[in-house]
């Protein structure tokens, strides 16, 4: 029998009274773009990258922040770049552009636009977990709710809206940043594994019905 059961939608009540899921591994915040230089050359010899962006809000209509962080993480290490600091310089568009590792994203076009107000670049080698997470049956995409569908683990969400231009980042800020770039590596090997074994059970939640 599949030993796993996932809902198409997920209801959110049943979030908050999920255990906490926080990155396990080593984070590293960049500042300069020798560093980036360095740690793009290490994330490279990756497989796999999970990525995300954080940006200042501005609670005012019709106005946005620049994307101030680049987090991009392997299974077990996560590098910040605070793109406020040193911008998109030549080591991040090179991994931006890299067709020799699988680059993982939730809403990705909308990181790439953001990322593009800070300079030109020529997106490669991404995947969607939205456009793929579909072929299991799951509906509801935020990563939250992922997260808490395949593995039933809360993301907290709280440091989303903090200041992201920051001159120095809490540890707050930089367990949040590293968690959301990691999840989409985990979900991802999650995916690939549940659509070749097929070992799960999908429930079907009509839009009155709620998941447990």
């Amino acid at each position: 029998m599949p030993t796993k059961t996932i809902y198409s939608k997920y209801d959110k009540k049943q979030i908050p009274n999920l255990p906490r899921v926080l990155f396990p591994g080593r984070i590293i915040v960049i500042l300069t773009a020798e560093e980036a230089e360095k740690a793009v050359d290490y994330l490279m010899s990756a497989d796999i990258l999970g990525f995300d962006t954080e940006t200042k809000p501005i609670f005012k209509r019709g106005r946005q922040n620049k994307v101030a962080l680049l987090q991009v993480s392997t299974q077990d290490t996560c590098f910040l770049f605070r793109l406020n600091r040193i911008g998109l310089c030549p080591a991040i568009v090179r991994l931006l552009e890299t067709t020799d590792v699988v680059k993982i994203g939730l809403s990705w076009h909308d990181d790439i636009a953001a990322l593009r107000k800070r300079g030109d670049f020529k997106p490669n080698g991404f995947f969607e977990l939205q456009e793929h997470m579909s072929e299991l049956g799951i509906e509801d995409m935020s990563l939250a709710k992922l997260y808490a569908n395949i593995f039933g683990e809360r993301i907290s969400k709280r440091e989303q809206l903090s200041n992201w231009d920051s001159d120095i980042l809490t540890d707050k800020q930089k367990g949040y940043a590293a968690t959301d770039a990691w999840a989409c590596v985990m979900l991802y090997k999650e995916y690939l594994r549940l659509k070749e074994t097929r070992d799960y059970n999908l429930v079907v939640v009509q839009e009155e019905e709620t998941a447990m």
